[in-house]
């Protein structure tokens, strides 16, 4: 090992607390290094396990996979991370050659027939509930993952593996590209009317950002809607701007992203075949909560029904308003004009009630301290791996340490985008760890010196990704496999979901919601103004949320074999089969620009929010009906399943908690669809 490798900052664990990754001394020279050596670790102690002339146990087999790969674990959690947050060209150059190597790596562990046996030896009698449910997760891992193919079945399984993970890494890569090129620049500030003075600021430091001499710069979101469209008064700006997001990846510059798309769901079609199941879909609802792919659309059709209809209503109720037909640029500003018409709210007239710092300190933690008792500390002494990033310790009511949070809050050209959660170190008792984890926002950055000021739409956003942050910091389990947030794909949001309960709490509200000038709180009757305008606006959201959910099925429905010559034709005879292809409403993610699906993980899964929104309202009509914001209820809900990951069945943890299984009214309710 030559000196310069030897200082490698992942080859060790970190000094810092909580093993808080030492940014400081991480330089893109050190990610391919470590992650060859992580791979290289990880595959000698895989095949000492599966060699070991000993008797399989739980201790020699088991949980020695469980101890295995710590180099590859901390390198890859905190270049992902990065991959993610500020992907820069030496950082997605790496992530083009090591994301095929780590595809093939797993397939290396999890096709090993000798592996296989050994776990399928490992005695499971006398063994704790969690321990035994960790040697059964692992046997079906082995399963799912193609063990019982024969050599030419895995050896194409490797082949399209492979392919996909390239692809996947180039199609979030260009995604980001397209949304930074489809930015709208506006020379005349007369074409931006309606843009409050701070928008206007942050719109011309953006055009400078981007190296035009003058102008405003209107930057993309990554769902379809875009923030701006609800202000702005002229209509050929909010044309310009609708285009500008529903075009992304789908023109000429981008016509590659949708070829990605398409082959991506034919090999993942040509996966699922081979390990035999009918289609991706099929497959990729296997392990999750849902039953069945069936279960999934018996779920979603009276949803859809419910939705369109209601969808169509409120069309009508704005052309009206508007006075004459509604093309999909219209939609959210007259929406806008109904909510403060009929509701007396309008939501770009409370930002200056949302500070960012507010909504955090006196808000988010707020809320998180009176449920839990929790403390939270800013670590000005720890850096973060970008300057805007800002590190908070976490403790307990009794003053004991929990972990690490922390806050990347503002979009950049080399961020991502949307929101996340991530973590850099999960808890686990085996490994003596506890949590670090980062929320991941993309707030447009105000000229400095100027407050940052939120929508309604980020203030939810902010609360959504702290429930992940909660769910992975309260993590109390044995085994990293189990930690946090690794959970089922239709189980991780539901958390996430009822922490955004607190928004509207009144003493939630009252704590974070001051005027950033004069401290003055919202003005009477503001929050029960915005839960009677709740129900307005719910046939939009649900209809163009059903459309991306039913796209993503749709192409993960496809049979082995079927060929996508025109991806954009294909996506529109599957929103129309679906029933959800209204003009004025397009879904939330397109095809050229879903990167959940083709880049995240949530391949045929975004129906996972609504499916997880069924736990969600439950949940928060439990907490009304028990007392809201105690620390009872905190407690309870912390304990029976915040806190035990997969380390139970997910529904048996919602049983424990509830005292029941799940009812579906709360959410027809919410969604007005009773």
């Amino acid at each position: 090992m030559t000196l310069e490798f030897s200082r490698n900052p992942f080859l060790a664990p970190s000094t810092l607390p909580y093993q808080l990754p030492d940014f400081a001394s991480v330089r893109d020279a050190d990610y391919l290094p470590a992650f060859e050596a992580g791979l290289a670790q990880q595959l000698a102690e895989v095949a000492a396990i599966a060699a070991n002339p000993e008797p399989a146990s739980f201790a020699n087999t088991v949980a020695a996979m469980e101890r295995s790969g710590a180099v590859l674990t901390r390198v890859a959690n905190v270049f992902f991370n990065i991959a993610g947050s500020d992907g820069t060209p030496a950082v997605q150059e790496i992530e083009q050659l090591i994301a095929p190597r780590l595809a093939g790596h797993a397939d290396t562990i999890l096709l090993n027939g000798a592996l296989h046996r050994r776990f399928l030896d490992v005695p499971t009698d006398g063994l704790d509930a969690e321990s035994a449910r960790l040697v059964d997760e692992y046997r079906k891992a082995f399963t799912r993952a193609g063990v019982g193919l024969d050599a030419a079945g895995q050896e194409r399984l490797r082949v399209v593996n492979g392919e996909l993970s390239s692809l996947s890494t180039q199609f979030a890569q260009r995604v980001t590209q397209a949304g930074n090129d489809a930015a709208v620049h506006v020379q005349d500030a007369a074409e931006l009317d309606g843009l409050s003075a701070d928008d206007l600021a942050t719109a011309a430091a953006a055009a400078r950002a981007a190296g035009h001499g003058s102008g405003y710069l209107l930057t993309l979101i990554l769902p379809t809607a875009q923030p701006a469209l609800e202000v702005l008064t002229n209509r050929e700006t909010r044309r310009r701007l609708h285009l500008a997001s529903v075009g992304r990846g789908s023109g000429a510059d981008g016509s590659n992203v949708l070829g990605l798309a398409a082959a991506m769901a034919a090999l993942r079609a040509e996966r699922a075949a081979l390990l035999g199941h009918a289609c991706e879909a099929e497959r990729s609802i296997e392990p999750q909560t849902a039953p069945s792919l069936e279960a999934v659309h018996a779920m979603l059709s009276p949803i859809t029904a419910a939705a369109v209809r209601n969808a169509r209503a409120e069309a009508e109720k704005l052309a009206a308003t508007a006075g004459h037909a509604i093309e999909a640029w219209d939609w959210a500003f007259y929406s806008e004009q109904v909510r403060r018409d009929d509701y007396g709210v309008d939501l770009a007239a409370l930002r200056p009630w949302f500070g960012l710092d507010s909504v955090l300190e006196n808000g988010v933690f707020y809320a998180a301290s009176k449920l839990y008792g929790l403390s939270f500390t800013e670590r000005t002494d720890l850096a973060g791996y970008h300057p805007d990033v800002r590190v908070w310790e976490v403790f307990n009511e009794d003053g004991s340490a929990l972990g690490l949070f922390l806050g990347d809050y503002y979009a950049r050209e080399t961020k991502r985008g949307g929101a996340w959660m991530n973590s850099f170190v999960e808890q686990s008792a085996l490994d003596g760890t506890r949590a670090v984890v980062v929320n991941n926002l993309n707030i447009a950055k105000p000229p400095e010196g100027e407050p940052t000021l939120l929508s309604y739409d980020e203030v939810v956003t902010c609360f959504h990704e702290f429930g992940h942050a909660l769910h992975g910091l309260f993590s109390d389990v044995g085994y990293p496999k189990f930690s946090g947030t690794n959970v089922p794909r239709d189980f991780v949001e539901y958390p996430s979901q009822v922490n955004e309960m607190w928004i509207l709490w009144p003493e939630v509200l009252a704590n974070y919601a001051r005027h950033h000038k004069t401290g003055e709180p919202l003005p009477d009757g503001t929050a029960e103004r915005l839960r009677a305008a709740s129900l307005w606006g719910q046939g939009f959201a649900t209809t163009e949320y059903l459309g991306a959910a039913l796209l993503d099925l749709a192409w993960h429905e496809l049979p082995a074999g079927t060929t996508v010559e025109d991806p954009l034709a294909f996506e529109a005879a599957a929103l129309a089969a679906a029933g959800v292809d209204l003009p004025a409403v397009p879904p939330r993610y397109r095809t050229g620009y879903f990167n959940h699906i083709f880049a995240g993980g949530y391949a045929a899964g975004y129906y996972s929010y609504i499916w997880s929104e069924v736990l969600d309202a439950d949940t928060v009509a439990w907490f009304k009906a028990n007392g809201g914001l105690s620390r009872a209820n905190g407690e309870h809900f912390r304990s029976t399943l915040l806190c035990r990951g997969f380390s139970v069945v997910p529904l048996q943890a919602f049983r424990d908690f509830a005292g029941r299984d799940a009812d579906t009214e709360p959410l027809l309710a919410r969604r007005g669809l009773a």
